[in-house]
């Protein structure tokens, strides 16, 4: 899908434009090593020209599919995130600074997919685990969860002498 996340900067005119953008399961297909395998969401890239630079205020919401911490099984998550970019022109390509580049002054258009892919990565939270069920049950598998049950190891207490000693003198103090 190449061009199909592009953001016409060349000829805006000064002031602000808006522009829509879909992300479906061919859109993380070009992630190959992609956490998320699919997805439904819109974004809305609304494009602030200034006579120096342009700011980039891109909002992305929907929902996608990810695998459970827990069980494994694959939940759809909602998702949702503002994100701003600032886009300068200069000599030389450069993006270096996740929220400042700077694009050369005969560009065009600016691929923004990576920007995309990368907005829903962070949106993501760190621990997923299936949403609880109206009742406070687990979401998870009912199966898997037995099994992790199972293969939990109780490690008892040891004492081990040699801290004792050392309790004893913190204890002293």
């Amino acid at each position: 899908m190449p061009g199909f996340y592009n953001l016409p900067i060349g000829g805006l005119k000064e002031g602000t434009g808006t522009y829509d953008f879909g992300i479906s399961r061919e859109f993380f297909e070009q992630f190959e090593e992609s956490e998320v395998k699919e997805g439904k969401l819109s974004v809305r890239v609304e494009a602030d020209k200034r006579s120096s630079h342009i700011v980039l205020k891109i909002t992305i919401e929907g929902t996608v599919s990810i695998s459970c911490d827990r069980c494994l099984g694959i939940f759809q998550h909602p998702l949702g995130c503002e994100n701003r970019l600032l886009v300068k022109f200069g000599k030389v390509h450069d993006d270096s600074d996740p929220d400042i580049i700077t694009v050369p002054f005969d560009e065009n258009e600016l691929d923004m997919a990576q920007y995309f892919y990368e907005y829903i990565l962070l949106a993501l939270p760190i621990q997923r685990v299936h949403p609880d069920d109206s009742k406070g049950n687990p979401g998870c598998d009912p199966e898997m969860l037995m099994k992790l049950k199972e293969h939990i190891v109780n490690e008892e207490e040891t004492n081990d002498p040699r801290w004792d000693e050392l309790r004893k003198l913190m204890n002293n103090n």
